[in-house]
């Protein structure tokens, strides 16, 4: 049996396993996959079927499968984007940028679907966004002190990196600032110190910015009363 029948043998026990998403984000409201939902079903089927998937960091995130009998192998690869948020300390920004990076990985090469509530609703209609010459670095504004002032972000773009990773990026690194805000004032802080970021958003998706918008007033509103 190949690599790729062995692969294709794990994705369809996979499908069969019933997992579930339980990680749930609450500005937005939505549901999704975390490592803890499928990697132990899925080391479970690559072990009984003789496959071991192994995720390497260089200037792509890439997973090998690979045949443990003869050795074959499989990769699955995407460009690497770093969402900075100076709230969090550095390990801690690269330990998120790994588990994000891991996570689409085995969802891209394991094909991981799956049908709930928030997936089957009727979804808007969205126009294509108009595909913008997508920056190396932009960052917040800077206040002049040593580490650039509290909520500053800056969004930095690989060689390779698509317009939706690159939007992707902007909403990840908003929400962790955004569940680190302590009162309503740091909602507003957290949106004027990075205002430069998310005009470029706008630029790009204004769809994507009016939804972030909306999840400021949310976490806002969380704090009233």
């Amino acid at each position: 049996m190949t690599v790729y029948r062995k692969l294709q043998a794990a994705r369809h026990e996979l499908s069969r396993a019933g997992i579930k998403k339980t990680g749930f984000n609450k500005f937005g409201g939505w549901y999704y996959y975390q490592l803890d939902d499928f990697i132990p079903t899925v080391n479970s089927i690559f072990d009984a079927v003789g496959l071991c998937g192994v995720v390497t960091f260089g200037e792509t995130a890439t997973l090998t499968v690979y045949d443990s009998e003869d050795g074959s192998s499989i990769q699955f690869s995407t460009p690497i984007v770093y969402a900075e948020n100076n709230k969090g300390q550095p390990i801690q920004v690269l330990g998120s940028t790994h588990t994000y990076l891991r996570r689409y990985l085995w969802l891209l090469a394991m094909e991981i679907t799956q049908v709930d509530e928030v997936d089957s609703e009727q979804q808007e209609e969205k126009n294509e966004p108009v595909r913008v010459v997508i920056p190396k670095v932009v960052e917040g504004t800077s206040d002049g002190s040593k580490d650039d002032g509290p909520w500053f972000m800056r969004i930095t773009a690989e060689d390779g990196c698509t317009n939706e990773q690159w939007i992707t990026a902007v909403e990840d690194a908003a929400e962790v600032a955004m569940e680190h805000a302590k009162s309503a004032a740091d909602v507003t802080a957290i949106y004027a110190k990075n205002k430069a970021i998310f005009t470029k958003l706008k630029e790009m998706d204004a769809n994507a910015h009016t939804e972030l918008v909306a999840k400021f007033a949310t976490a806002k509103k969380s704090f009233k009363g």
